[in-house]
C-alpha cells in the first residue's frame, strides 16, 4: 500500500470502534478457511462443488443483472483469481462456489450485523473533530444564522446543536461594557487594574515610570527596577562621581517606636553592642541631630544571632528637657530583614495585643464596578454612573502603590508592661536617594520652601495644618532658619563636606509648579556664596538641632497632605488657562505644603583613598507624592539607577551590601540559597561540552560560599597544629618557647604599649564566649569588634618595602598584637569571618565566589625575580566522578529499555546505587565536600562576594570574607614587605593572581 493510501486509510480508521476492522489487503483469504458471517467459528470449504446446478443458476442470475458495458473494464479490474473488494468477493466463475457458505446460523449472523450497525451508528453520531454541528454541513447548506439560531439547522441536527449550546464552553460570555481600549485607558479604570495587578508584588509609586525604562525583577515582595534597558553602566558611574544619581528606596521598611526614652534605651541596649560602634544612646543621634547606623542582634546574643544592619532617626525633643517624655524612633531596615527584626522587637518589648488593624477600602474590580453601578442608556445622552441614591457616583480615588497592607493584618502593637507602641510605617513614608557631588544642587533647584500662609481656604481643608502653625511665631522663625540653611547648600562643593548623617527638616511647596521648560543639569553657583561666612559656619558647626524638626513625624499631617493633593489633571488645566503659555503657574493659597526630611549620606568613610566618594542625600516624603518629586529631580539632570547601580555603589564604597554580604543573618543565608539555585539551573541548561568542569578546575563550590565548612576546617587545622606543637614540646622542653610561637616579634614594633588594651579586650571576649559557649561552637559569625578590626587592619599593612619608607607602628596609629593576644583570639574566635577588600596588583578581574588563597614562599621568590609575574597556576585535577556518572547513565538506559539483569544481580546493583550520591552532575562535586582548605595546591583562606573591574580604582577589586584563624596564620608567616598579599582565583580558571588584602575600619 502506498504512503498516500496509508494516510487515507488511517484517517478513515481514526474514529472507528475497536470491534470493527477493515481488511488492509485485497488478496484472497487463506485457502479453505472462512468465517461464519462475522462470527468466531470457522469451517473448511469442500474441494469439490457439491451443488453444481445451484452454482450455475447463481452465475446466470448475476450476469443478467449486470449493467451493460464493455467487457474490457471487467477484465482490467477484476481478473481471474483477483479479489474484487474489501468484502472478499472474487471475480471469475471458478471460485464463486468456494466463497459462498454452505449454510448460515441466524442468531450468529444477526449478532454480528447488530454489532456492525451499532458501530456505524456510533461513528455517525460521534463528532470526529472539534467543529460544531452546523460546520459539518456541506458548504452550500450553511447559513450565518445557524451559529446562534438553532431553527435554521435541519431538524435532524437541532437536538445535537441544542446540547452543544448548553455546554459552558459555548455559552455566550458576558462582555464588560468598558472593554474597549478607550474605556480601559481611562485613569479610573487604569488605577483599578493596576491595584489588581499588584496584589502579589507591591508596586512603588514610580513603578509605571520604571517599567517603561528598566528591566523589572520581583524581589522581597516588591516589583523593582533592576537595571536600565539602555547602555548606561559608565554613565551611571559618571553620575555618581560627577553629578547625581537618583534611586527609589521606598521599598525599605520603616518601624516606628513610641514610648518613654528610658524604656526604649533600656530594651534596645540588649540588641546591640558598643563594640560595633555608636548605639541608640549616642548623644548626637539621641538628640535627633544626626542619623545613626548599627547592626542588630537578638537580645543578649552578641556576637552571634545577627538580625541585620539598620539606620535609625530620633525625633528631636520639643525643648522641655524632661528625660521621661515620650519619644519617637524610626528604624529603617531592608525588606528581607523586616520580619526577623519586627518579631524580635515585639518579643523584647513584650508586645502581644495589636492596637489597630488594617482595613483598607475595598479595591473595586471592573466587573464589580459594572454590577454595582447602573448605566443609564439614554438616546442622545452620554452614559453616567449613578449610585443607589441616583446621584453621580464619584470613583474611589486610588494611589498607585498604596494597596500595600494585607486586609485585617495588624500593623500596630502595644506593650502592657512598658507602654511602648510599635508601628509598621512601611510604604507610608517614601524614600529617595540622590548620590553624587551635585545632589544638593538638584535638591535646591527642584524644591522651593513653602511660603507663609495665614489665611485658610474656607471650602476645603487644604493647608489647614500649615495655617495653624504659621500663627505661631516660634514655628515661623524656625521655618525661616531652615529655609536659610537649605539655600546655603548651594554654596558647598559636595555633601561629604557636611557632618555624616546630618538631618534637616523642611516644608516645601508643590514641586510640580517649578518644572522647567526643558531638562537641564543643575550646577552649583560658588560665586554667590564664595566668601559667605555662613557657609563656613555651616560646615564647621553643622545643622542646629532645632532645624532637624519636621512635620513629617505627625501622621495626621501626612494623611492630610496625601488626601488633599491637587490632581495632575487639574494642574494641567490651570496651565492651559494661562494668558502667557509656558509662564510660571502661581497657585497662591491653594498650593500644597509638603513636609519632608533631608538626611545626609556620608559615602565612603573607611580607607584612605577617595574619602567621601558616593555621598549624597536621602529625602523622606509622605506617600502619594512620589511622582510629584520624581519628575522634577529628573528634569534637573539626575540619572536614575536601579538595584544593580546600588550594588555597584556599595562595591565602590567597599561596604557590605544588604543582604548579599551578611552571611551570618537569616536573610543572607536565604539569599545565598536562592543564588545557588539560580546559578545551578543556569549551569544545567548548558550541555557538558559547553560548560566548565569545576571538578577538573579544583573548584569545590562554584555557586555557593561554604562558610560553615571553611571555618570548621580551619578549626580542625588549628587544633592539629596545636597538638603537634604540644607533642614536640614534650620531647624537647628546651625549645618549647620557640616552637609555640609561629613568628617571633620583629624589632621596631611596639608591644608593651598595646599589651594592656588587648588583654582587657580579650578578657571581655572570653566572658562573652563563656556565656554563649554552646552557640559559639555550633556556627560561625562575622567579626564586627572595631578595636580588633583596627588591630588586624594595622597588621595587614606592609611596614616596609621597595619604594616605600619604613613606617613605624606609632606613626601608623597601630598597636601591634603580641603572640599571647593572637593565641587568645585563636581560642575565643574559632569560627569567625573577617570582612576584607582586595585589589589586584596586575591585570585581571575577580568574579563572584572567587577563592582567596595563601601564597607560598616559592610564589614570593618568583615575584621578587619577576615584577611582572601575575601568579602561579593550579595543576589540573582529575574528574573522579565522570566514570561513575557514565555508569549510572548506562544502568538507567538499560533499565528504561527493559534489558534488566537477573533479580539477584539487579538487587546488588540497586544496593550499590543507594550507597552512591543521589544526584551526580558532570562537572560538579557532590555533597559532602572534602576539606576545602587543602583541596588545591594553595591553602584556601576565604571567598569573594563582590568582584569586578573597578572604574573608580582603575583595576580589579573584590570584597569578601576570610577566616580569622587563617588570616592570623598567614600574617604571622609572611615577611614584612609582603604583608597582606594573597592569591585570587576565579571558579572557572586555573590562574592565580596576586592581590593586596586590606581591612578598612
Amino acid at each position: 500500500m502506498s504512503n498516500a493510501r496509508e494516510k487515507k486509510r488511517a484517517k478513515k480508521m481514526r474514529n472507528q470502534p475497536a470491534s470493527v476492522t477493515l481488511s488492509s489487503d485485497c488478496g484472497p483469504c487463506p485457502s479453505g478457511i472462512q468465517h461464519h458471517n462475522g462470527g468466531s467459528r470457522s469451517f473448511q470449504t469442500p474441494k469439490q462443488d457439491l451443488h453444481p446446478d445451484s452454482s450455475q443458476e447463481f452465475q446466470q442470475q448475476r450476469h443478467q443483472h449486470q449493467s451493460p458495458g464493455p467487457s474490457y473494464r471487467k477484465e482490467q479490474y477484476f481478473s481471474k483469481g483477483q479479489g474484487r473488494g474489501r468484502g472478499g468477493w472474487r471475480g471469475g466463475r471458478q471460485n464463486v462456489s468456494q466463497e459462498m457458505p454452505k449454510y448460515i446460523t441466524a442468531s450468529t449472523f444477526a449478532q454480528a450485523r447488530a454489532a456492525e450497525i451499532n458501530a456505524m451508528l456510533k461513528a455517525v453520531t460521534q463528532k470526529s473533530s472539534n467543529s460544531l454541528v452546523f460546520q459539518t454541513l456541506p458548504r452550500h447548506m450553511r447559513r450565518r444564522a445557524m451559529s446562534h439560531n438553532i431553527k435554521r439547522l435541519p431538524r435532524r441536527l437541532r437536538e445535537i446543536a441544542r446540547k452543544e449550546a448548553e455546554k459552558a464552553v459555548h455559552q455566550k460570555k458576558e462582555h464588560s461594557k468598558n472593554k474597549c481600549r478607550k474605556a480601559r485607558r481611562r485613569h479610573v479604570n487604569l488605577v483599578v487594574e493596576f491595584n489588581r495587578r499588584q496584589k502579589k508584588n507591591i508596586w512603588l509609586e514610580t513603578h509605571i515610570w520604571h517599567a517603561k525604562r528598566f528591566h523589572m525583577v520581583k524581589k522581597w515582595g516588591y516589583c523593582l527596577g533592576d537595571r536600565p534597558t539602555t547602555k548606561s553602566y559608565r554613565a551611571c558611574y559618571r553620575a555618581m562621581t560627577k553629578h547625581c544619581l537618583l534611586q527609589d528606596l521606598s521599598y525599605y521598611c520603616c518601624l516606628e517606636l513610641n514610648g518613654k526614652e528610658e524604656e526604649l534605651l533600656k530594651v534596645l541596649a540588649r540588641m546591640c553592642s558598643i563594640d560595633t560602634g555608636p548605639t541608640f544612646a549616642a548623644v548626637p543621634c539621641l538628640s535627633g541631630r544626626l542619623q545613626g547606623s548599627l547592626v542588630l542582634y537578638r537580645a543578649d546574643r552578641y556576637p552571634e544571632d545577627l538580625l541585620g544592619p539598620i539606620t535609625f532617626i530620633w525625633k528631636p525633643k520639643d525643648g522641655s528637657g524632661i528625660t521621661s517624655e515620650t519619644r519617637q524612633l524610626w528604624i529603617w531596615t531592608h525588606p528581607s530583614l523586616k520580619q526577623d527584626i519586627l518579631t524580635e522587637l515585639k518579643t523584647v518589648f513584650q508586645c502581644s495585643e495589636p492596637v489597630e488593624t488594617c482595613s483598607p477600602e475595598p479595591i473595586v474590580t471592573l466587573l464589580q464596578e459594572e454590577k454595582q453601578t447602573d448605566v443609564a442608556m439614554i438616546v442622545g445622552k452620554k452614559r453616567k454612573r449613578e449610585d443607589n441614591e441616583g446621584e453621580k457616583a464619584v470613583p474611589v480615588k486610588k494611589i498607585i502603590g498604596d494597596g500595600t497592607r494585607v486586609p485585617l493584618e495588624s500593623y500596630c502593637w502595644t506593650s502592657q508592661t512598658t507602654g511602648v507602641v510599635i508601628s509598621d510605617l512601611t510604604m507610608e513614608i517614601l524614600r529617595y536617594r540622590l548620590i553624587g557631588p551635585l545632589s544638593h544642587c538638584v535638591l535646591t533647584e527642584a524644591l522651593k520652601t513653602a511660603s507663609i500662609q495665614t489665611m485658610a481656604d474656607a471650602e476645603t481643608e487644604l493647608n489647614n495644618w500649615w495655617v495653624e502653625n504659621c500663627k505661631n511665631s516660634e514655628k515661623v522663625s524656625l521655618h525661616q532658619r531652615q529655609e536659610a540653611i537649605f539655600e546655603l547648600l548651594q554654596g558647598i562643593n559636595s555633601p561629604s563636606e557636611i557632618a555624616a548623617g546630618t538631618i534637616l527638616g523642611l516644608t516645601v511647596g508643590d514641586p510640580r509648579v517649578n518644572l522647567p521648560k526643558k531638562s537641564s543639569k543643575a550646577m552649583p553657583n560658588p560665586e554667590k556664596y564664595q566668601d559667605n561666612e555662613k557657609v563656613r559656619q555651616l560646615l564647621l558647626e553643622g545643622v542646629p538641632v532645632e532645624c532637624a524638626h519636621s512635620f513629617i513625624w505627625d501622621q495626621t499631617i501626612c494623611k492630610n497632605v496625601t488626601e488633599n493633593k491637587i490632581p495632575e489633571q487639574d494642574l494641567n488645566h490651570m496651565r492651559g488657562e494661562l494668558l502667557v503659555p509656558g509662564s510660571q503657574l502661581d497657585l497662591g493659597p491653594c498650593e500644597s505644603k509638603i513636609p519632608i526630611l533631608l538626611v545626609q549620606q556620608p559615602g565612603k568613610v573607611a580607607g584612605e583613598d577617595r574619602p567621601g566618594w558616593g555621598s549624597g542625600w536621602d529625602i523622606y516624603l509622605p506617600k502619594g507624592w512620589g511622582m510629584a518629586f520624581w519628575i522634577p529631580f529628573i528634569y534637573r539632570g539626575a540619572r536614575v539607577g536601579g538595584l544593580q547601580e546600588g550594588l555597584k555603589h556599595s562595591e565602590y564604597k567597599r561596604t557590605p551590601h544588604i543582604p548579599n554580604d551578611f552571611p551570618d543573618c537569616p536573610a543572607g543565608i536565604q539569599f545565598a540559597k536562592e543564588l545557588e539555585n539560580v546559578l545551578l539551573e543556569k549551569f544545567k541548561r548548558r550541555p557538558p561540552a559547553k560548560r566548565a568542569n569545576y571538578v577538573k578546575l579544583g573548584t569545590l563550590a562554584p555557586f555557593l560560599c561554604p562558610w560553615g565548612q571553611l571555618t570548621r576546617d580551619w578549626e580542625v587545622r588549628n587544633k592539629a597544629q596545636e597538638e603537634s606543637v604540644v607533642t614536640s614540646s614534650a620531647d624537647s622542653k628546651s625549645g618549647a618557647t620557640e616552637r609555640q610561637v609561629p613568628c617571633e616579634p620583629k624589632p621596631g614594633l611596639t608591644i608593651e604599649d598595646s599589651q594592656g588594651d588587648i588583654m582587657e579586650e580579650m578578657a571581655k571576649i572570653q566572658n562573652l564566649c563563656k556565656e554563649d559557649g554552646a552557640a559559639t561552637s555550633s556556627g560561625f559569625f562575622v567579626l564586627r569588634n572595631r578595636k580588633l578590626l583596627k588591630q588586624l587592619s594595622a597588621r595587614c599593612r606592609p611596614t616596609c618595602g621597595k619604594g616605600q619608607r619604613v613606617r613605624p607602628a606609632s606613626k601608623l596609629g597601630q598597636k601591634e598584637m603580641t603572640e599571647d593576644a593572637l593565641l587568645s583570639i585563636f581560642k575565643c574566635y574559632p569560627r569567625v569571618l573577617v570582612w576584607v577588600s582586595l585589589s589586584l596588583l596586575r591585570k585581571g578581574s575577580p568574579e563572584l565566589h572567587a577563592m582567596i588563597c595563601i601564597p607560598t614562599q616559592e610564589d614570593f621568590l618568583q615575584l621578587n625575580k619577576d615584577q611582572l609575574f601575575c601568579g602561579p597556576q593550579e595543576p589540573k585535577h582529575s574528574d573522579i566522578f565522570k566514570h561513575k556518572i557514565l555508569k549510572l547513565k548506562e544502568r538507567k538506559k538499560k533499565k528504561n529499555n527493559g534489558n534488566a539483569l537477573e533479580s539477584g544481580a539487579s538487587d546488588a546493583l540497586e544496593a550499590k546505587a543507594v550507597e552512591e550520591p543521589k544526584e551526580l552532575i558532570l562537572g560538579l562535586w557532590p555533597d559532602p565536600l572534602p576539606d576545602v582548605t587543602s583541596h588545591c595546591s594553595r591553602i584556601l583562606l576565604g571567598f569573594v562576594t563582590q568582584g569586578d573591574f573597578s572604574l573608580a580604582a582603575g583595576c580589579g577589586e573584590a570584597l569578601g570574607f576570610v577566616n580569622l584563624t587563617g588570616l592570623l596564620h598567614m600574617l604571622s608567616s609572611q615577611p614584612t614587605d609582603k604583608k597582606g598579599l594573597v592569591l585570587l582565583r576565579t571558579p572557572a580558571s586555573l590562574q592565580y593572581r596576586f592581590a593586596r588584602l586590606n581591612i578598612e575600619v
